[in-house]
């Protein structure tokens, strides 16, 4: 199980938690073990950069990294694969330590089996680790979607708050889980109620390797969720 937080800031409120030293991704990695990677999603980054993140953390410390808009939004999962491979050709400098990928999807985008699957295919050629897709259309919600995605060895995120009810809970391939936690009520602003993180510390404990990204990241709160998270599971 990892827990880690959509992003590596420091917040001033729970610098105590952290070493004083180095650049936020070091002291962030002495404390968390796993990070979600949200700028890929704007924007490329320099192998350089992806190379000088993987040398800044533990050897045990993973990444996952957000595929591009351009990608998911722009062209909608069709005649991308120049931007599948330059993007997969800039994770690739992670090595061993890229945990997952993780593609978003628009709420406008439905559930397309002539679209997605072979789109889905050509990465899965290319990339045969772990694989978490974030669909928000309630098409991709159904039955005959999840046998689909687990035939291509894809998990559907946990997603919370949940724009349908399926959504909250893990979808596609479930060897392995993949949660998102947006925050609540407020999607990215507010923290998580301390009854809401016990519930889930229990649900996590019965669960299949897990990781758990708190994405509340507006005011800070991911980091105290992610923090009182790890406590309640430690003990």
């Amino acid at each position: 199980m990892r827990i880690g937080c959509a992003g590596w800031s420091v917040p001033r409120a729970h610098a105590g938690a952290f070493p004083a030293g180095g650049s936020a991704l070091e002291r962030y990695a002495q404390v968390f073990d796993c990070v979600e990677v949200n700028s890929s999603f704007h924007r490329p980054h320099r192998p350089a950069t992806w190379r000088r993140w993987a040398s800044s953390v533990p050897d045990d410390f993973r990444f996952a990294a957000k595929m591009p808009r351009a990608i998911s939004h722009e062209r909608r999962l069709q005649a991308c694969d120049d931007l599948l491979l330059a993007f997969l050709d800039q994770v690739g400098e992670l090595e061993h330590k890229l945990g997952w990928l993780l593609l978003q999807l628009p709420p406008s985008l439905a559930f397309d089996a002539a679209v997605a699957l072979p789109f889905l295919e050509r990465l899965r050629d290319r990339y045969r680790g772990p694989l978490a897709c974030e669909p928000r259309h309630p098409s991709w919600f159904r039955g005959a979607v999840d046998r689909a995605l687990r035939d291509v060895h894809v998990a559907r995120v946990a997603a919370d708050p949940a724009r349908v009810p399926r959504a909250a809970v893990p979808g596609g391939e479930r060897q392995r889980i993949y949660l998102r936690l947006h925050g609540s009520p407020r999607t990215y602003y507010d923290a998580y109620a301390p009854t809401a993180l016990a519930r889930l510390a229990c649900g996590l404990r019965r669960a299949p390797p897990a990781w758990c990204i708190f994405d509340n990241t507006a005011l800070g709160h991911a980091t105290g969720d992610a923090l009182a998270l790890r406590d309640l599971l430690r003990d």
